[in-house]
């Protein structure tokens, strides 16, 4: 069983310009009756939708005020991002050095010696 906030936040999701979209619904396969790998993937791309990052926004009120001042917020840092990743693409900045992470569970092969 879901949550009830669960079960609205599939039903909710970003639409044209960031706005909730009532209707479209998240699906998600259970395969072999496996549901905890289901849930995992559901969360995965409620997460990447921004439904839990909208649900805790919900839950007090905003003021306009306070809208602007947060959505303008995001706007820069959205800008700085992309203008980020433009320079490192063109080779003007160092890109993050990147660390494996050992894989774990089935089928990460043998251990390394």
């Amino acid at each position: 069983m879901m949550p009830a906030a669960l079960e609205r936040a599939v039903a909710l999701r970003p639409g044209i310009r960031g706005k909730p979209q009532i209707g479209t619904v998240l699906q998600v396969l259970v395969r072999d009756n496996n549901i905890e790998q289901a849930l995992k993937v559901l969360k995965k791309r409620m997460q990447r939708e921004g439904i839990f990052r909208e649900m805790k926004q919900r839950k007090a009120y905003e003021k306009p005020s306070e809208r602007r001042v947060r959505e303008a917020a995001e706007a820069v840092r959205r800008t700085r991002k992309a203008a980020r990743k433009k320079a490192q693409r063109e080779g003007l900045i160092a890109a993050p050095k990147r660390t494996l992470k050992p894989r774990t569970g089935p089928g990460a092969g043998a251990p390394p010696r």
